[in-house]
Protein backbone atom coordinates (compact mmCIF):
# COMPACT_ATOMS: atom_id res chain seq x y z
CA UNK A 1 0.00 0.00 0.00
CA UNK A 2 1.43 3.15 -0.72
CA UNK A 3 0.45 6.47 0.42
CA UNK A 4 0.76 10.08 -0.82
CA UNK A 5 -0.29 13.34 0.52
CA UNK A 6 -2.19 15.95 -1.42
CA UNK A 7 -3.44 19.11 0.07
CA UNK A 8 -3.30 17.64 3.85
CA UNK A 9 -4.96 14.67 3.08
CA UNK A 10 -3.63 11.23 2.94
CA UNK A 11 -4.78 9.31 0.22
CA UNK A 12 -4.28 5.76 0.13
CA UNK A 13 -3.49 3.64 -2.60
CA UNK A 14 -3.60 -0.33 -3.09
CA UNK A 15 -1.71 -1.94 -6.34
CA UNK A 16 -2.31 -5.08 -7.71
CA UNK A 17 -0.02 -7.25 -10.23
CA UNK A 18 -0.27 -10.08 -12.53
CA UNK A 19 1.27 -11.56 -15.14
CA UNK A 20 -0.73 -14.14 -17.50
CA UNK A 21 -0.23 -16.32 -19.90
CA UNK A 22 -1.14 -15.15 -23.56
CA UNK A 23 -3.89 -18.36 -23.53
CA UNK A 24 -7.56 -17.38 -23.46
CA UNK A 25 -8.55 -19.61 -20.47
CA UNK A 26 -7.12 -17.04 -18.35
CA UNK A 27 -8.91 -14.32 -19.13
CA UNK A 28 -11.35 -15.75 -16.33
CA UNK A 29 -8.60 -15.40 -14.10
CA UNK A 30 -8.42 -11.47 -14.46
CA UNK A 31 -12.31 -11.20 -14.73
CA UNK A 32 -12.86 -12.84 -11.36
CA UNK A 33 -9.99 -10.96 -9.80
CA UNK A 34 -11.50 -7.35 -11.44
CA UNK A 35 -15.06 -8.70 -9.97
CA UNK A 36 -13.63 -9.10 -6.82
CA UNK A 37 -11.77 -5.98 -6.65
CA UNK A 38 -14.61 -3.94 -8.18
CA UNK A 39 -16.94 -5.41 -5.43
CA UNK A 40 -14.67 -4.74 -2.45
CA UNK A 41 -14.66 -0.57 -3.68
CA UNK A 42 -18.17 -0.40 -3.99
CA UNK A 43 -18.98 -0.87 -7.98
CA UNK A 44 -22.95 -1.87 -7.97
CA UNK A 45 -23.57 -5.32 -10.07
CA UNK A 46 -23.93 -3.22 -13.64
CA UNK A 47 -20.78 -1.42 -13.04
CA UNK A 48 -19.01 -4.32 -12.66
CA UNK A 49 -20.39 -6.22 -15.64
CA UNK A 50 -19.09 -3.18 -17.76
CA UNK A 51 -15.91 -3.45 -15.75
CA UNK A 52 -15.16 -6.73 -16.81
CA UNK A 53 -16.25 -6.53 -19.88
CA UNK A 54 -13.86 -4.13 -20.84
CA UNK A 55 -11.06 -5.97 -19.50
CA UNK A 56 -12.10 -9.04 -21.45
CA UNK A 57 -11.33 -6.72 -24.56
CA UNK A 58 -8.51 -5.14 -23.50
CA UNK A 59 -6.98 -9.23 -22.45
CA UNK A 60 -8.31 -10.42 -26.25
CA UNK A 61 -5.82 -7.47 -27.63
CA UNK A 62 -2.95 -8.62 -25.83
CA UNK A 63 -3.28 -12.03 -26.30
CA UNK A 64 -4.48 -12.27 -29.98
CA UNK A 65 -1.93 -9.33 -31.44
CA UNK A 66 1.35 -9.26 -29.05
CA UNK A 67 2.60 -12.57 -30.29
CA UNK A 68 4.25 -13.20 -26.59
CA UNK A 69 3.92 -15.88 -23.78
CA UNK A 70 2.68 -13.14 -21.47
CA UNK A 71 0.71 -9.83 -20.53
CA UNK A 72 0.23 -7.85 -17.67
CA UNK A 73 -2.41 -6.83 -15.73
CA UNK A 74 -2.13 -3.70 -13.09
CA UNK A 75 -4.54 -2.88 -10.71
CA UNK A 76 -5.35 0.27 -9.08
CA UNK A 77 -7.52 0.96 -6.44
CA UNK A 78 -7.62 4.75 -4.70
CA UNK A 79 -10.11 6.67 -3.80
CA UNK A 80 -13.23 5.85 -5.09
CA UNK A 81 -11.25 4.98 -8.31
CA UNK A 82 -10.54 1.62 -10.19
CA UNK A 83 -7.45 1.60 -12.59
CA UNK A 84 -6.84 -1.00 -14.77
CA UNK A 85 -3.43 -1.40 -16.88
CA UNK A 86 -3.67 -4.24 -19.73
CA UNK A 87 0.05 -4.16 -21.30
CA UNK A 88 2.21 -6.38 -23.38
CA UNK A 89 5.59 -6.29 -24.97
CA UNK A 90 4.45 -7.20 -28.41
CA UNK A 91 4.37 -6.43 -31.93
CA UNK A 92 2.15 -2.70 -31.35
CA UNK A 93 0.51 -0.49 -33.66
CA UNK A 94 0.34 3.10 -34.79
CA UNK A 95 -2.58 4.30 -32.75
CA UNK A 96 -3.07 7.17 -35.29
CA UNK A 97 -4.41 4.53 -37.57
CA UNK A 98 -7.18 3.08 -35.30
CA UNK A 99 -10.53 4.63 -36.80
CA UNK A 100 -14.07 4.72 -35.39
CA UNK A 101 -15.83 1.69 -36.82
CA UNK A 102 -19.11 2.69 -39.18
CA UNK A 103 -21.56 1.23 -38.30
CA UNK A 104 -23.02 0.02 -41.75
CA UNK A 105 -18.81 -2.00 -42.24
CA UNK A 106 -19.24 -3.30 -38.73
CA UNK A 107 -17.66 -6.55 -38.06
CA UNK A 108 -16.96 -9.13 -34.94
CA UNK A 109 -13.37 -8.10 -34.58
CA UNK A 110 -11.85 -4.53 -34.63
CA UNK A 111 -14.30 -2.97 -32.23
CA UNK A 112 -12.44 -3.64 -28.73
CA UNK A 113 -11.27 -0.11 -28.02
CA UNK A 114 -14.55 1.57 -28.97
CA UNK A 115 -16.34 -1.12 -26.47
CA UNK A 116 -13.70 -0.14 -23.78
CA UNK A 117 -14.10 3.69 -24.22
CA UNK A 118 -17.85 3.31 -24.06
CA UNK A 119 -18.21 1.24 -21.00
CA UNK A 120 -15.23 2.50 -18.81
CA UNK A 121 -14.68 6.83 -17.58
CA UNK A 122 -11.26 7.37 -18.70
CA UNK A 123 -9.32 5.28 -21.49
CA UNK A 124 -5.79 5.63 -22.13
CA UNK A 125 -3.77 3.72 -25.02
CA UNK A 126 -0.43 4.06 -26.19
CA UNK A 127 1.32 2.10 -28.49
CA UNK A 128 4.39 1.99 -30.65
CA UNK A 129 5.13 -0.90 -33.32
CA UNK A 130 7.37 -3.15 -32.06
CA UNK A 131 7.19 -1.87 -28.40
CA UNK A 132 4.19 -2.77 -27.35
CA UNK A 133 0.61 -1.71 -26.18
CA UNK A 134 -0.54 -0.67 -22.75
CA UNK A 135 -4.35 0.29 -22.30
CA UNK A 136 -4.92 2.40 -19.09
CA UNK A 137 -9.01 2.01 -18.33
CA UNK A 138 -10.67 4.13 -15.31
CA UNK A 139 -13.85 3.31 -13.84
CA UNK A 140 -14.65 6.26 -10.88
CA UNK A 141 -17.50 5.41 -8.40
CA UNK A 142 -20.99 7.24 -9.35
CA UNK A 143 -20.25 9.65 -6.12
CA UNK A 144 -16.55 10.30 -7.29
CA UNK A 145 -17.30 11.53 -11.14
Amino acid sequence: MKKKIFKDKIIKKDCITMDLPTNPEYVSVARLTVSAISNTIGFNVEEIEDIKIALSEACANAIRHSQKDTFSLHFEVEDGKLTIQVSDQGVGFDAKEVKEPVVEEMKESGLGFFIIESLMDEVKIDSEVGKGTKIRMSKFLEDNK
